[in-house]
């Protein structure tokens, strides 16, 4: 028999409770903000009115959104009806979502048809042959015809081997020019970790993701093509491939490093005896994530040709395919950073991720200045610069909080579905004051541009959720069970 007395009992039965409160609390906390949450994104039609309307005609319009193919043009009906987005209730933890719904819906808010959009909705554009929520796409298929394709074969051989050389040639250029600061005769220029940054940018992290993901992924799904292009695509679900963009941005100042001291370099490269050179070793990257798609396209282009029934990766290489060419256009995109001046103490590094750039025709409502404008979307703020041939004079920034977009669609002119005007929420008052007006070029442009915009307030959301949330970790939780589990035994 073990003598247990109240000094024993106390300690283990308040953390047994306070670990079960602390539970309970989360599981309601989640179920208030489900309840009264108002979803960060709104994308507000023209007022209706919800009494005259008939329930077949309720339930047509939802079923036309619901029943959707997933494909990006099955939806152009709500981008084209959108009128106002604002991420002002991103600010209120009372009033910020926390879950995100598979699919739109509609309901109605202050007298407005409102169509709420999730991320997923917005996520990707598929190829117009693509039926993304085919019951096909959902069971596995005989790749053996594939496979039994020399032309495909040859295409999937070549993807692998040519990722196998990618990271063979990083690994010897790091292994090259990752260590100058070893050397005795090293320009004062290049000295110093900052420098060696400067001269490589993170191109080392570019090899880590190669090494360890990408090409593991690809060697043990060579007999499961569907595997690999869905394995490859969930990278960019989880932004791995944000390095590239990292590496574009960091180009321009690498490029004059190596200029300043492109006789020091060069004398360098005759000694190790490098064929090639560090300009070759640094534009591997972008002609690596270039070379992708490329090679998509051709296997999508043989598989029609071939006459092959296998839905399934046909679904998958599409989304990659698409993904990819997204990728690739930030990237490009982001290459233009470098260029904005008059930044005075303005840092836009600390802005978050970059998601796009988008020329327009803008006019500054305060200052009535019409100029043409390059609008840069980070996660944290929106920021217009002004275009001044080859470079881009910054001009203002706006958190997400602060701002509100709308399209006027009430306007009968054609240059309505081209049109957002930027309001800016005041701190007296709660009014909003008109800041800017963007036309496009094409109304898929603006489309495009609120697809971008839809999937920073869902990182809002995910990120406001998460803020607001206390709860415990597992493993402390399993921790503390397991320590109360042995005090009991072993009194």
């Amino acid at each position: 028999m073990i003598a247990l007395n109240w000094f024993d009992v106390i300690p283990v039965a308040t953390s047994v409770v306070f670990i079960f409160l602390v539970q309970v609390f989360n599981v309601y906390w989640h179920i208030l903000t489900d309840d009264n949450a108002e979803d960060i994104e709104k994308i507000t039609c023209l007022p209706v009115d919800t009494s005259a309307t008939t329930p077949s005609s309720s339930l047509s319009s939802a079923n036309v959104i619901a029943n959707g193919n997933g494909k990006l043009e099955k939806q152009a009906s709500i981008l084209d009806t959108d009128s106002a987005i604002s991420l002002s209730s991103a600010n209120n933890p009372a009033t910020s979502a926390t879950t995100t719904n598979s699919s739109p819906t509609l309901s109605t808010h202050n007298g407005f048809l409102t169509h709420t959009l999730s991320f997923e909705t917005l996520g990707d554009e598929y190829h117009e042959d693509e039926d993304t929520l085919s019951l096909e796409n959902l069971f596995p298929c005989d790749q053996t015809e594939i496979y039994a394709s020399k032309k495909i074969s040859f295409i999937i051989d070549e993807l692998i081997q040519t990722e196998v050389n990618y990271v063979a040639n990083l690994r010897k250029g790091l292994s090259n020019y990752g260590k100058l600061q070893d050397c005795e005769h090293l320009p004062d220029g290049l000295r110093g970790e900052e420098r060696q940054k400067q001269l490589l940018s993170n191109i080392s992290e570019i090899l880590e993701l190669h090494e360890r993901e990408i090409l593991p992924l690809m060697l043990r799904n060579q007999r499961d093509l569907k595997g690999l292009f869905d394995e490859f695509a969930a990278h960019f679900e989880k932004n791995h491939l944000y390095c590239y963009v990292t590496f574009t941005m960091g180009k321009k100042s690498s490029m004059q490093l190596r200029q300043e001291h492109r006789e020091w370099l060069q004398n360098y490269q005759t000694s190790i005896k490098d064929k090639l050179g560090i300009d070759s070793f640094l534009v591997q990257p972008i002609q690596r994530l270039t070379r992708y798609p490329l090679l998509l396209q051709q296997f999508i282009s043989e598989f029609y040709k071939s006459g092959i029934s296998c839905k399934p990766v046909l679904s998958a290489v599409c989304k990659l395919e698409t993904r990819l060419r997204r990728q690739l256009d930030v990237v490009n995109q982001a290459e233009e950073i470098p260029n904005i001046d008059e930044l005075n103490e303005f840092d836009l590094l600390q802005q978050g991720h970059f998601r796009r750039a988008t020329e327009f025709e803008a006019q500054h409502f305060p200052t009535r200045k019409k100029y043409r404008a390059k609008v840069f979307l980070f996660d944290r703020c929106l920021v217009c610069t002004e275009v001044r041939k080859r470079r881009l004079a910054y001009r203002q920034h706006y958190n997400w909080e602060h701002v509100e977009l709308q399209r006027p669609l009430e306007l009968a002119t054609s240059n309505a579905t081209k049109t957002i005007t930027l309001l800016v929420k005041l701190d007296k008052g709660g009014g909003k004051r008109e800041e800017y007006s963007f036309v496009a070029a094409e109304a898929s442009v603006v489309k495009q541009w609120l697809q971008a915009t839809h999937k920073i307030i869902e990182i809002a959301r995910y990120e406001y959720a998460r803020r607001d949330t206390f709860s415990l970790p597992m493993d402390l939780v399993l921790g503390v069970g397991l320590s109360i589990w042995l005090i009991w035994q072993y009194l």
